[in-house]
């Protein structure tokens, strides 16, 4: 069986509180954007000689680390605990959605790898439990159990849905090749609350975004990688509405409300993607 994970953008992602485990509580509205991976699941043979139950082949986009703490792998060990009789699997994860790009690549992942698990193994669990799991493994997880627009709060695990639809915008994106660790994101974010909460203004027109929907994560990516807040400077020269950096970073997207032409090749060594939403 093959399914699609799709990736996330925020539409405004303000860090507001430093919680006493050491994490931050922050606000943001996630938004589903049609870039896909896909992921493939097949039952090993019996026979097959494998020492682990579960295995993982990534292929079109390297991800680094130990295929066995990759966050799907982890997914299924997850159920395994609960769902014993889950059978030996081999796993295909092609990969679409930029990595390190705050766009939610690795957690949709991951979610929808337990999507896939309950339909193709029959656990009959509701979309309650499957977001119970998937928010155990990653903050923004168990947003792509559903994929649909929503406002969070927490760490990202406490959502509520949001009558958002971008229908007819265009978006545009671009991942210059530069990682930015969630670390050093976090490195020079002093929490405070914004002025207006992005679960407000994302219910105004698209044209009052700009200047008020913020990503608190801009300024110290910014002025660390200067090169990744030029593209949101040239995304506007071309027209954007309002453009802004996903998550930590390094993707930025520009929504247009014309067909962004030749982002190619205004930046020929950066991933970019264009599409109707």
């Amino acid at each position: 069986m093959i399914t699609f994970p799709i990736a996330k953008i925020n539409l405004g992602l303000n860090v507001v509180e430093k919680r006493p485990d050491g994490y931050h509580d922050l606000q943001t509205v996630f938004y589903p954007v049609p870039i896909k991976d896909a992921l493939e699941v097949q039952t090993m043979d019996e026979g097959f000689p494998s020492d682990v139950d579960c295995d993982l082949k990534v292929t079109n986009l390297a991800i680094e680390g130990d295929e066995q703490k990759n966050l799907v792998v982890r997914a299924y060990k997850l159920l395994k605990e609960d769902f014993p009789t889950l059978p030996r699997i081999h796993t295909h994860l092609w990969k679409g959605i930029p990595t390190q790009a705050g766009m939610g690549g690795g957690s949709s992942d991951c979610a929808y790898m337990i999507r896939l698990l309950n339909e193709l193994f029959g656990l009959r669990m509701s979309d309650e439990q499957m977001i119970g799991y998937a928010a155990r493994l990653g903050a923004d997880c168990a947003f792509f159990i559903k994929s649909t627009p929503c406002y969070a709060e927490g760490i990202g695990e406490r959502m509520q849905p949001i009558a958002l639809d971008l229908k007819g915008w265009y978006i545009g994106v671009v991942r210059p090749d530069i990682p930015v660790p969630t670390r050093e994101a976090f490195s020079r974010i002093h929490p405070h609350y914004p002025e207006k909460c992005c679960k407000e203004v994302v219910m105004e027109p698209v044209e009052m975004w700009r200047g008020v929907l913020t990503n608190d994560f801009e300024e110290s990516v910014f002025s660390l990688h200067p090169e990744i807040g030029a593209v949101k400077e040239e995304l506007y020269k071309r027209g954007a509405t309002y453009a802004a950096m996903s998550g930590s970073g390094s993707a930025l997207f520009g929504l247009f409300r014309e067909k962004p032409d030749r982002l190619s090749e205004l930046f020929p060594d950066m991933f970019t993607f264009v599409c109707e939403l």
